[in-house]
């Protein structure tokens, strides 16, 4: 490590952990604005 790198395993890399509830949160959501643009596209015509 003398070229001034630092090397850092791969939990202190990271810097935290991801959230279990953005696997839940993102589809229902990804699937509730498909659900509302199909309601506006049928009362729109």
């Amino acid at each position: 490590m003398g070229d001034g790198e630092r090397h850092l395993d791969t939990t202190r890399a990271r810097a935290g952990q991801s959230n279990h509830m953005l696997r839940v949160i993102l589809p229902v959501s990804l699937g509730l604005v498909i659900v509302l643009f199909a309601i506006i596209l049928l009362v729109w015509h």
